[in-house]
């Protein structure tokens, strides 16, 4: 290491990450996230995806967090095995930020050694603000893109800011890792798969629907006040600002309505369907997390969609939609937030990446089905590789020859 390098021992890594990889793991945090830690601020962790019947959705980080596991040890002369002791998605969102801090400066995180940021998205084509500022030493300021890695040591002669954000959504996989063995991720995660798993098959075709954890976890508000008095469900605005809106059925709404304990966002954890301008998706989801997933699919494939071999003949618009004199008639849009201040939250700039897309019913049905495609194989691959991991208590790349017969998409 150089001087500055001995003073202030951080590495910068570009295009660590393939653009694919970023954009996979933005699908699953914009599908899967809860509030976050801090106000503004929506986090994805994988005991978090274990926990919502979503836990297929950590394989696409299975191989990072090995690479940099192995990069933090060369870089920082490790003569020890390192752990890794957290592992989530993280974004940030307008007026969020951080001032002056070491990673190790709550007596809670002292165990705590190194630190890895991945960036997902780019400063200025997603995102205002949101720059990375170390106190001393150099690179003195970060500026995120796409597929950038910056690792340092979480203590003092790292102290770090971040600025407020702006506009838009920052997105970031962020990983520390210890010293201490107590503190190993995967052994805990391991523990909650061969909980959540003990009763399911991997070809059972429903395994891999999504279940929502309780609703607090997924309400925000600016003001941060108290149960449901303002603000907004996280996945309702999500789907929201792409320009679709939640169904539910009269009669779910009546028996919300009718317990006096349940606010409106009990309505999430039900069935419901997907709308758009007044037209209705001939598909019911088993809640909202189940219809958000699809959703940031067909965002995440969009391009693709056209050349997915779907399993069924190719069906007309006439046959995706409800008609108005059947079911949906009975079927009730309900706004879940304030739509303001999910705009301001959630919307970057004066245009929407995704709403300048021709929107089509018909490559929405071929999301569903590249989405119920991709979670079974991700699924039947987590069966395959779940023994490996009990085994050596360690979550790490299993061969496709060791898993014969799992390819994924």
């Amino acid at each position: 290491m150089g001087e500055t390098e001995e003073h202030h021992p951080r590495l910068i890594l570009h295009d660590f990450i393939s653009l694919d990889l970023c954009k996979e793991l933005e699908f699953i945090h914009k599908s899967c996230s809860a509030v976050g830690y801090r106000p503004n601020v929506f986090s994805t962790t994988l005991s978090h995806l274990i926990a919502t019947n979503s836990g297929h959705l950590i394989l696409p980080f299975v191989s990072i967090r090995e690479r940099l596991k192995e990069k933090a040890e060369e870089f920082f002369g490790c003569e020890y095995e390192l752990f890794v002791e957290f592992t989530g998605l993280i974004s940030w969102t307008k007026g969020a930020s951080i001032g002056w801090h070491s990673d190790d400066n709550r007596s809670y995180l002292k165990q705590r050694d190194f630190a890895a940021v991945c960036y997902l998205n780019s400063h200025g084509k997603d995102f205002k603000g949101g720059l990375f500022h170390f106190q001393d030493g150099e690179p003195a300021t970060i500026v995120p893109m796409a597929g950038d890695v910056v690792m340092y040591t979480a203590d003092s002669r790292n102290i770090h800011s971040v600025d407020e954000i702006a506009d838009g959504e920052r997105l970031t996989l962020t990983l520390w890792f210890s010293r201490d063995s107590s503190y190993d991720e995967d052994a805990k995660l391991i523990s909650l798969f061969s909980q959540s798993l003990s009763n399911s098959q991997d070809d059972d075709p429903v395994s891999y629907l999504p279940f929502p954890a309780p609703s607090n976890m997924y309400w925000f508000s600016a003001e941060q006040a108290p149960s449901h008095q303002s603000g907004f469900d996280i996945s309702w605005a999500r789907v929201h600002i792409l320009g679709y809106s939640f169904c539910f059925s009269d009669d779910k709404i009546c028996d919300i309505k009718s317990e006096s304990s349940c606010d409106l966002s009990e309505l999430l954890m039900k069935p419901l369907w997907l709308a758009r301008d007044n037209e209705i998706f001939n598909k019911e989801f088993v809640n909202s997390l189940h219809a958000l997933q699809v959703v940031q699919f067909y965002c995440w494939k969009v391009s693709e969609l056209h050349a997915i071999n779907v399993r069924a003949e190719v069906r007309s618009v006439t046959q995706l939609l409800m008609s108005h004199t059947g079911r949906s008639c009975r079927l009730k849009s309900i706004p879940l937030g304030d739509h303001e201040l999910a705009k301001k939250v959630f919307h970057f700039g004066s245009t929407n990446e995704y709403t300048e897309i021709s929107f089509d019913w018909t490559d929405l049905y071929s999301a569903v089905v590249g989405w119920e495609t991709y979670s079974h194989q991700l699924r039947k691959k987590l069966f395959a590789s779940l023994s490996y991991w009990k085994t050596h208590q360690s979550i790490f790349p299993v061969s496709s020859q060791e898993i014969e017969g799992t390819t994924l998409l």
